[in-house]
């Protein structure tokens, strides 16, 4: 990542008929203040694009009410000669076979997007990029120019979406310890998915050709985790002939960050919960694999095992480590512990932990490689409590792991299906 964010996308990019490209951006907002907004619209203007071939969709609830539309319309009015297209989209409510989120309205904007801006402007469907992202996605500067090389260079571009890595670096500074190593940790999942691509899906901010997304019907308008449900939809239609190419640029988004320490927590465990409630696509896929005959079928075991697999780790793995050292000691009756082994097993457990501890110390050295410059209103001494604050990945991958991914298939398994919470903005008052 650190040598892609070092090259010079333009350069390579010179060789490459690339200038009919063009950059279509979707923008969907809940209850996210004009400061949000307008800190996501500028750093799509500071990127190196032509801003003639970049149109913006700037898509708010009509359930929100007056105040965001009126968000949106001053967003409008300030940024709109900034692009070469910048239109708003109002997503009606309660539209039969719709779930209130961000993929039903994202869906509704890439319609008004596709009518409004490209049909009306003979724009070809085929030479266009469309990028959800989420309201407070910012992009590094070269995104698109990185973006358009991967597409350019990929063997089936229309065959393919592309994935960057998110880094929740915009105020990571400010969000508790808590927040922070959940934030990092995600990070960190993401980068270990881009190196098996094979097991890679689509998440949060992400992006494809129009042509492949007008193909499949855009994002599905019913379901909580639009996000990868694209990839298995795209999937499906194309047969299985469809992939996600890593892109090993990152674009920055927000920690979890609320007025309180206990109500920072609260969200951090709603969030991982709709995450992990991507265990919906399980049932998706294996009924969909039965329907398909034409997709292999040794990729659908693959996949199928991937999934399955995946999602059974997650839940469970992190209970087995946490609980390793004493349990069987507990449950293991007094025959148990009185053998050679039980005798062993706590320093058995003691050396696995130190050696654990090393990569502890990696995800230390790794997550300050990443960090912004240090904002002048923290204290020096805060640098510790970045380093301090990993003693607490015991406690953060099964309480905000674990615990989300049961009550999240547990949920499913009931039938007790989830809607889509959107996560709350906060802006600490040094950065107002």
């Amino acid at each position: 990542m650190k040598r892609y964010l070092s090259i010079d996308w333009q350069e390579r990019l010179i060789n490459l008929k690339h200038d009919y490209i063009f950059q279509l951006v979707i923008l969907p907002f809940y209850k996210e203040g004009f400061e949000v907004v307008s800190e996501t619209v500028e750093s799509l203007i500071n990127s190196k694009w032509d801003k003639s071939k970049m149109a913006i969709v700037l898509a708010y609830e009509e359930r929100v009410g007056e105040e965001a539309e009126k968000i949106a319309n001053d967003v409008l009015q300030k940024y709109e000669k900034q692009f070469g297209y910048f239109i708003l989209s109002k997503h009606p409510k309660d539209l039969a076979g719709e779930m209130p989120g961000k993929g039903s309205n994202i869906s509704w904007a890439a319609e008004a997007g596709r009518i409004g801006i490209l049909d009306k402007n003979k724009i070809k469907y085929e030479d266009v990029l469309v990028s959800a992202f989420d309201i407070d996605t910012r992009v590094y500067q070269q995104y698109f120019l990185c973006l358009t090389w991967h597409f350019l260079t990929c063997e089936k571009p229309y065959h393919s979406s592309f994935q960057p890595v998110p880094l929740y670096n915009n105020n990571i500074w400010d969000a508790p310890a808590l927040s922070r190593v959940v934030a990092t940790s995600g990070t960190f999942w993401q980068m270990i998915q881009q190196e098996r691509p094979e097991r890679l899906a689509t998440f949060s901010s992400h992006s494809m050709s129009f042509k492949a997304l007008y193909e499949v019907g855009y994002w599905q308008r019913n379901i909580v985790s639009e996000d990868s449900r694209i990839f298995w939809n795209s999937l499906l239609y194309f047969d299985g002939d469809y992939q996600v190419i890593p892109i090993s640029y990152p674009v920055s988004m927000d920690a979890n960050l609320a007025p309180t320490f206990w109500q920072t927590a609260k969200n951090i465990y709603k969030q991982q919960r709709r995450w992990t409630w991507g265990v919906e696509n399980v049932p998706y896929i294996l009924f969909g694999f039965l329907k398909n005959k034409k997709i292999p079928l040794a990729k659908k075991i693959r996949l199928s095992f991937n999934q399955l697999e995946g999602f059974w780790s997650l839940s469970t793995n992190p209970l087995l480590i946490f609980f390793l050292g004493w349990l069987p000691l507990v449950i293991g009756g007094q025959k148990f512990n009185k053998t050679l082994i039980a005798y062993n097993l706590p320093s058995v457990t003691r050396d696995i932990m130190i050696i654990a501890m090393l990569g502890l110390i990696m995800s230390v050295i790794i997550s300050f490689s990443f960090l912004p410059k240090r904002p002048s209103h923290k204290k020096r001494a805060h640098v510790f409590y970045m380093i301090l604050q990993w003693i607490l990945v015991p406690l953060t991958i099964p309480l905000f792991g674990a615990i989300p991914g049961l009550d999240a298939q547990t949920h499913l398994m009931l039938g007790k299906y989830m809607g889509f919470w959107v996560t709350p903005k906060h802006w600490p008052k040094a950065d107002k």
